[in-house]
């Protein structure tokens, strides 16, 4: 018990002395710390704005792209100062550390444009500041270029290498699969996707979410670093006015 206590302290920053039953309770539920740090990844872009809520009439919510009116939206663009590129590179860096063994760890991490590009370029960071990690960066160009290095790719040779592809959200999934292609047109093997936010709600055929389809697909799996269901937490924590309405529209196209 003492060898699990001073683990948890570790893991929450605390001294071992400090470390109780409940905080041991709370490690054994989220042992690699990923949903705490989803829980503080969504607050801070709730804080920011990046999600956002149109509260007042249903008819007038945001609608995504397979035309649902939803209460909130989720908006990556809005991380645009250093301090928000740090937090997002923060979160998608504790899924990586959730989920990759050392031996699993990209060689190469590839960013589609345009969103996808400092997605790439602050997760390579993160890792290299974290344990001196140095894996490539990589993105296409939408038009190739036919000058200078001329082609589509810019950065890290992907031929032969492990490749995670980075973006921001997954809708259709549609987008994704043309990433996969263009990785495996360069030689990469693609090993996974890690995406800002998942929705959790169900595509048109009514079964399946976008990233399950992903993952039926492909084989590949796709982590995200926050949830539906975080954003939910955080709005129950904060006792917040949307949260029923978020709730609601869970309940109805929710993944089961």
């Amino acid at each position: 018990m003492a060898e699990k206590v001073a683990l948890v302290a570790g893991m929450v920053g605390i001294s071992v002395r400090e470390a109780t039953p409940a905080e041991a309770a709370a490690f054994a539920l989220d042992p690699t710390g990923e949903r705490q740090a989803a829980r503080e990844f969504v607050a801070y872009a709730l804080a920011i704005g990046a999600i956002k809520f149109e509260p007042e009439y249903p008819d007038k919510w945001f609608q995504t792209k397979i035309g649902r009116h939803s209460p909130y939206f989720f908006n990556s663009g809005l991380f645009c100062s250093a301090q928000d590129l740090y937090e997002m590179a923060q979160a998608y860096l504790a899924v990586v550390e959730a989920h990759l063994t050392e031996e699993e760890l990209p060689d190469v991490i590839y960013g589609p444009a345009y969103k996808g590009i400092q997605i790439a370029d602050g997760l390579a960071g993160a890792m290299f500041d974290s344990n001196d990690y140095n894996p490539g960066v990589a993105f296409n160009r939408k038009e190739a270029k036919d000058h200078g290095e001329g082609g589509l790719l810019v950065g890290a040779n992907m031929n032969g290498k492990r490749v995670l592809l980075v973006d921001d959200v997954i809708t259709s999934g549609k987008s994704k699969h043309e990433a996969l292609g263009f990785i495996r047109g360069a030689g990469g093997v693609p090993i996974g996707c890690v995406i800002a936010f998942d929705r959790q709600e169900v595509g048109e055929d009514g079964t399946l979410s976008a990233a399950q389809e992903f993952t039926q697909m492909t084989g590949l799996p796709l982590y995200a670093a926050a949830t539906l269901e975080d954003l939910i937490d955080v709005l129950r924590e904060q006792a917040h006015p949307m949260l029923a309405a978020v709730l609601a529209y869970r309940d109805q196209y929710g993944v089961g």
